[in-house]
């Protein structure tokens, strides 16, 4: 009797074991068909996110993120955590599947913060990382589950489809986005449509929509797509804007195009320039008022004499999302922001300026004529440009790049005997840049560092310092006229002129002077504010920079 016993004791341990090892096989076949695919939210999709160092409030909102575990049968595992990868082996005991995992050395990418290197690369930054074990089971409704999460099992082909879709605009896309686009579209639609600075504008709104094509981003990972990831192509480019290099090649042909004869036949007038800039200092005050700190501040205010150069050669100085302040914050990266809204208002310098002009004269000051200009010697035309840089670069030195070359492309011109340097410098060279800066600078516009707080207060104090500036030309050129002779008075339009929007806002005088009276030619003498206008903002911006650097 006892041998029976032991007999059927020994034949049921043994099928026990039979059914466990079916189970197991039965188990193995199931996790090993297919992927396991779970899509949940929690990630962060800003590459250089440090969770040691973020404060709170500004911590991102999250995005939803596919996460697949593909087991292999040779006792093998992976698991794609948003594009960071983990291996390991597995083991089935019962109806448990227990994952072990290899250690894993993973490259986090921090934001560069020296402003001085000419690098653009990401701080790099490795850890090894040991996964916990961890045990799944599958689920009666046929899920895996057992880590928090829940995965569906789909098949390769599926899952294949799954990620391509996770890459794809349609995944990405946010309302922000779609905000920016429109934006873009009304950029190159005023371009062509109405001619507003299409130059400008027409790069700018195309560099809009590149810039904000949705894209899968996520901590540690650089698909060197985006202009704020390095390494891609058009964060290649933007470091012409971010380095500031540039507006001085801008300036370099401007001044190749750029005849001063107007200025130097009446000096006088270079006060108009003058007082078109309190639009800057004014802009200055207010964005100390709204809260940006005092290098935010000075880069906003640079709007305020309406020259996009000038804006973005001060903001890579001030405002650049790298300079620490006394206070150990880091300012705000606002040169995206500052540099749509002044070529914003450049190009709507025929809607903003004629109500502001009419408001502040009246149709006698309008009419009022003014004497021909005196004829310019060739030799005056040369000394102007070498006493004009020494003046004005002794004055604010850190403005020497942009005064340095506004003055040499006028020398190439004015000389007579570098007619080909100025020929290149007004024509291919300075399209070439404008190009590269307009759709740079639109591409900056991505919609997650562009729409922000900031921005909406940005444009606000660039369409108040815009008015501010052309009515202290205005206002300037009134104030003159109480101390010149009846018949020398200036016509007060042409202190309009002061803002560096050059030659627009001297054509909006002009337009406005014939509308009033079509024989009053005010264009040359218009133009003499406006080229003081483009040397007033370089030289308030150095000034701007000495304070603040």
């Amino acid at each position: 009797m006892r041998k029976i016993l032991r007999l059927l004791l020994v034949c049921t341990v043994l099928f026990s074991a039979f059914l466990a090892q079916g189970k197991d096989k039965n188990l193995s076949s199931v996790v090993t068909s297919g992927k396991w695919v779970n899509y949940s939210d929690g990630y962060i999709p800003v590459p250089t996110f440090n969770p040691k160092e973020a404060v709170p409030e500004e911590t991102p909102a999250t995005v939803k993120r596919y996460k697949t575990i593909g087991f292999e049968k040779n006792n093998t595992f992976t698991l794609d955590s948003a594009k960071q990868r983990f291996t390991g082996r597995y083991r089935i005991s019962g109806d448990e599947i227990i994952l072990d995992f290899n250690p894993v050395v993973v490259t986090h990418l921090r934001k560069n913060m020296d402003p001085n290197t000419s690098s653009t690369d990401y701080k790099t930054e490795k850890e090894t990382i040991k996964l916990p074990q961890r045990i799944l089971q599958v689920a009666p409704d046929g899920k895996l589950a057992g880590d928090g999460f829940e995965y569906k099992n789909y098949s390769g082909a599926v899952s294949g489809l799954l990620n391509f879709y996770e890459f794809s605009g349609f995944s990405n896309v946010t309302w922000k986005h779609m905000i920016m686009l429109i934006i873009g579209l009304i950029f190159i639609y005023l371009g062509i449509r109405y001619e507003f600075e299409p130059l400008l504008l027409v790069p700018i709104g195309f560099g809009i929509l590149i810039g904000n094509i949705p894209m899968f981003q996520v901590v540690d990972f650089n698909l060197k797509l985006g202009i704020y990831e390095p390494g891609s192509v058009m964060n290649i480019l933007y470091q012409g804007v971010v380095q500031g290099w540039y507006p001085p090649l801008i300036f370099l042909g401007i001044g190749a195009m750029t005849d001063f004869s107007s200025l130097i036949s009446n000096p006088k007038l270079m006060l108009l320039g003058a007082a078109a800039q309190v639009g800057i200092f004014l802009t200055f005050l207010g964005a100390l008022w709204l809260g940006f700190s005092p290098q935010e501040a000075g880069a906003i205010g640079i709007i305020g004499g309406a020259d996009g150069p000038t804006a973005i050669f001060i903001s890579s100085k001030l405002a650049n999302g790298m300079n620490v302040m006394a206070n150990g914050e880091v300012v705000k990266n606002l040169i995206g922001p500052i540099a749509i809204a002044a070529y914003s208002y450049m190009a709507l310098v025929p809607v903003i300026q004629p109500p502001v002009i009419k408001l502040l004269t009246t149709k006698k000051e309008r009419r009022i004529k003014m004497k021909p200009p005196r004829a310019v010697s060739r030799l005056e035309k040369i000394l102007f440009p070498l006493v004009g840089l020494l003046l004005t670069a002794y004055i604010a030195p850190s403005a020497l790049p942009l005064l340095g070359m506004l003055f040499f492309g006028n020398l190439l011109k004015e000389s007579g005997v570098t007619k080909r340097l100025a020929n290149t410098a007004s024509n291919a060279l300075i399209d070439t840049i404008t190009i590269l800066l307009g759709i740079t600078v639109g591409a900056s516009t991505q919609a997650d560092v562009f729409l922000t707080p900031s921005s909406i207060k940005i444009f606000a104090l660039g369409a108040a310092s815009f008015v501010i500036a052309t009515a202290g030309g205005v206002a300037g050129a009134k104030l003159m006229n109480v101390f010149m002779k009846k018949g020398n008075k200036i016509n007060p339009m042409i202190g309009a002129s002061g803002v560096s929007a050059v030659p627009d806002s001297a054509r909006v005088v002009q337009h406005m002077g014939l509308k009033e009276d079509p024989t009053n030619h005010l264009l040359m003498h218009a133009m003499a504010p406006n080229v003081s206008g483009v040397i007033g903002s370089a030289v308030a911006a150095g000034i701007l920079l000495s304070f603040l650097m």
